[in-house]
């Protein structure tokens, strides 16, 4: 599949040059989950931190209390894979859009800001990060109402019902040979880490031109999900 574009928060940033830095040196962190959006915590950066977390793509920040670089998860295994920085208006703070490896709170809680209770008796379960197709269900929705020149997907819309629909079927076909190729290795005993990675990307194709076709006939994918939630009843 090419072309899908996926919006990046507004001041997304690289570097730490236009960052206002306070008279203690560190900027704070506001760390936000990229499946749903869901606000984990706050913390602080100094310039090293925030040069450790590009260098390495795991989050870094600077420890108040131990006045020292702190990688998030250095003893927990709970790491933060940064997906995108961006920087407020003001540019005196940081919004960081992550894959956290488990809880990013000390009390097992999914979030810090979790009331004590929730911590105490819901420990953290990773999802699936089924919420983060709303953010491409969005991009798809906007794709569709201003058909920008470039866009695969609103290449895709331009060409009417046929033009989703047929994709759909070809991607439904790869992801049946993906997953027989995997079940071959499997029965081999080989390693299967590309028939994984190949099914994984087949099933991604077909479920984005799924919900492309879903756009062009102008149906909302809650409408899918109100069914599914029918079936499961019954």
């Amino acid at each position: 599949m090419s072309g899908i574009d996926i919006p990046s928060p507004a001041g997304l940033i690289t570097d730490g040059t236009r960052v206002r830095w306070g008279p203690d040196g560190l900027v704070p962190v506001v760390v936000q989950d990229a499946a749903d959006g869901r606000v984990l915590m706050l913390a602080y950066a100094n310039a090293e931190a925030l040069a450790a977390t590009f260098a390495t793509g795991e989050v870094h920040f600077f420890s108040r209390s131990q006045g020292r670089l702190w990688r998030k998860g250095e003893t927990s295994g709970n790491a933060l894979r940064l997906r995108s920085l961006a920087l407020d208006c003001d540019g005196d703070a940081l919004l960081a859009i992550v894959e956290p490896a488990g809880p990013a709170c000390h009390r097992n809680s999914r979030s810090c800001f979790d009331p004590d209770d929730i911590a105490a008796v819901e420990p953290c379960v990773p999802g699936e990060g089924f919420a983060w197709l709303e953010t491409l269900w969005s991009t798809i929705e906007d794709r569709a109402r201003t058909r920008p020149g470039g866009s695969y997907t609103a290449k895709l819309l331009a060409a009417g019902v046929d033009g989703p629909a047929r994709k759909v079927t070809e991607e439904a076909t790869e992801v049946l040979i993906a997953a027989k190729d995997d079940a071959v290795a499997e029965a081999a005993g080989a390693d299967r880490t590309a028939s994984q990675a190949a099914l994984a990307g087949e099933a991604a194709d077909l479920l984005y031109h799924a919900l492309v076709l879903l756009a062009e006939r102008g149906l909302q994918p809650a409408a899918v999900i109100d069914t599914l939630r029918e079936r499961h009843a019954g």
